[in-house]
C-alpha cells in the first residue's frame, strides 16, 4: 500500500495534468490534503492575465462570471475528477465541492468519498 505522502503526490501530478489538458493551463502550485473520507486540494495560480484583470476591474459582476465559468467547466469535467480519485485511492466519490477566489486566484477542490481511506 502507498504511503499518506505518495498518494496525495500522485493526485497532484495527475490533478496538474488534469488542469493542463482540460482547463488549458496548469497552476502554479497544487496541494493535497487526505484526511479519513475527505480528499482537499488547493491550486494557486489558476487564473490566466486576461481573469485577473477582470477580476481586479472591481465590478462584483466580472468576478461572479469568473467564478460561474470555471466552476461550470470543472463540473462538465466531473466525471474525469471522479476517475482521477478511484484510480488513486480505490474509493468512489460521493460528493465534489468547488470554489475559487478571484482576489487570489486559488482554487478548492474538495471530494468527500464513500469509505474513508485508513490513513496515519
Amino acid at each position: 500500500m502507498k504511503s499518506k505522502s505518495d498518494l496525495e503526490s500522485q493526485i497532484n501530478s495527475t490533478i496538474i495534468q488534469f488542469e493542463k489538458e482540460y482547463m488549458g493551463r496548469g497552476p502554479i502550485e497544487t496541494k493535497t490534503y487526505l484526511f479519513d473520507e475527505v480528499v482537499f486540494i488547493r491550486l494557486k495560480g489558476v487564473l490566466t492575465k486576461a481573469e485577473t484583470q477582470l477580476a481586479s476591474s472591481g465590478a462584483k459582476e466580472n468576478r461572479d462570471l469568473i467564478k460561474r465559468v470555471h466552476i461550470e467547466l470543472l463540473e462538465k469535467g466531473r466525471p474525469l475528477l471522479e476517475a482521477i480519485i478511484k484510480n488513486i485511492l480505490n474509493r468512489k466519490v460521493v460528493s465534489l465541492h468547488i470554489d475559487i477566489s478571484t482576489r487570489t486566484g486559488e482554487r478548492l477542490i474538495i471530494f468527500t468519498l464513500n469509505h474513508a481511506l485508513g490513513l496515519i
